[in-house]
């Protein structure tokens, strides 16, 4: 069963997701609405986190028997000015969809294994994560003009 290697993908991921979110707020503090949301969803993934913990308990977590070929790298530095916000949040939106993306496919493990704790924790997490990506697409559609055209 490969399960136990996307729930540990899958962790690590949420995280890293969540660490980045933080260096963004904290990089972009001038930015009221950034600050606060980013804070606001760091802490959804730590949430997921923790309600992935007894499902990881039940299954096990353990890496891939192939060399890494796709991981999340957080973001450790955030960038200045408007280009460096949208940039910034194109990172979040990339760190999202691959969170987003091995919900989907723990998903469809819960279903085949018809658990249905792990299959309530994916659709909360699942959900979450969805308006995650929204925001990030919106408030790069709202920033993208002024910083390509005017900065």
């Amino acid at each position: 069963m490969m399960l136990p290697v996307y729930l540990g993908l899958l962790r690590t991921s949420e995280q890293v997701l969540a660490s980045s979110y933080r260096q963004v707020a904290d990089g972009h503090g001038a930015e009221p609405d950034v600050y606060h949301l980013c804070q606001t969803l760091a802490k959804q993934c730590d949430d997921h986190e923790r309600a992935l913990a007894p499902v990881i308990e039940r299954y096990g977590e353990r890496p891939d028997d192939e060399p890494e070929r796709l991981h999340a790298v957080g973001i450790s530095t955030t960038r200045t000015g408007p280009v460096g916000l949208i940039r910034d949040l194109q990172d979040l939106y990339l760190l999202a969809s691959l969170v987003d993306v091995t919900w989907m496919m723990v998903k469809q493990a819960a279903l085949g294994l018809r658990d249905d704790q792990l299959i309530a924790v994916v659709g909360e997490c699942e959900a979450q994560i969805k308006v995650q990506l929204g925001w990030l697409t919106t408030r790069m559609k709202q920033a993208a003009p002024q910083a390509l055209i005017i900065a």
